[in-house]
């Protein structure tokens, strides 16, 4: 993502939060909007993702990352030019899952919803931009903090170890975010907190978009 765009991104508020870290998905909704867009091999992904859940539910939060975290990173990566026709969109998981691929930000964004929908709390888990000093470029990857405070674990598409973030010595963070909250992260800290996630517009969009796959009503527990 150029520099300028994440600058704007930081800058833009829109007034619609809703608060969906506290519904479940409709996976009989999901599968039949993947097959009538996509087609049965998509639809065959959608119904993987299900199983996923389903059998990781109630697995220790080590297995559930895991799990989660091969299972995405074996979609392919490509552009958002090259799928959306746009130099920068997140897509929803659906579309990912759909589409089959997607750019760093899919990655994290689908890992994110899978294991809220799992059981894990939203307030322990943020989203990560981050810059790639192997690939000199800005990437999105996905912590979680057991604690507060506490050293987070990193899930990332292009290195498939689910590490400690002071053995991710390749990134530099720039700020983080998840359902609620927005921070301006230094390296070794949990960063300074700006305001809400409601600033960031691509993330607004995308939680509109995924609303309408999302219904029955669950508690988060880790």
């Amino acid at each position: 993502m150029p520099w300028l765009l994440l600058s704007a991104l930081l800058l833009c508020a829109l007034v619609f939060s809703p608060v969906w870290a506290q519904q479940g998905l409709d996976f009989g909704r999901i599968v039949e909007h993947v097959d009538n867009r996509w087609g049965e091999r998509a639809a065959q992904r959608a119904r993987d993702w299900q199983a996923l859940i389903n059998d990781y539910r109630d697995a220790s939060p080590a297995a559930q990352m895991k799990a989660v975290n091969d299972f995405f990173n074996q979609l392919l990566f490509t552009d958002d030019t090259v799928i959306w026709r746009q130099e920068d969109y997140w897509a929803t998981p659906v579309e990912f899952i759909g589409e089959g691929a997607g750019d760093c930000e899919d990655f994290t964004i689908a890992k994110y919803y899978t294991l809220v929908e799992m059981g894990f709390a939203a307030k322990k888990l943020r989203l990560m931009y981050v810059k790639s000093k192997t690939l000199n470029q800005h990437h999105m990857v996905l912590t979680y903090y057991k604690r507060r405070g506490a050293q987070p674990l990193v899930m990332d598409n292009i290195d498939p170890a689910i590490k400690p973030a002071r053995k991710r010595r390749d990134l530099l963070p720039v700020y983080s975010f998840n359902a609620d909250n927005l921070w301006l992260v230094k390296a070794g800290g949990s960063g300074q907190r700006v305001g809400g996630s409601e600033r960031l517009s691509l993330w607004q969009d995308l939680r509109k978009r995924q609303a309408s796959f999302q219904s029955v009503s669950q508690d988060a527990r880790q």
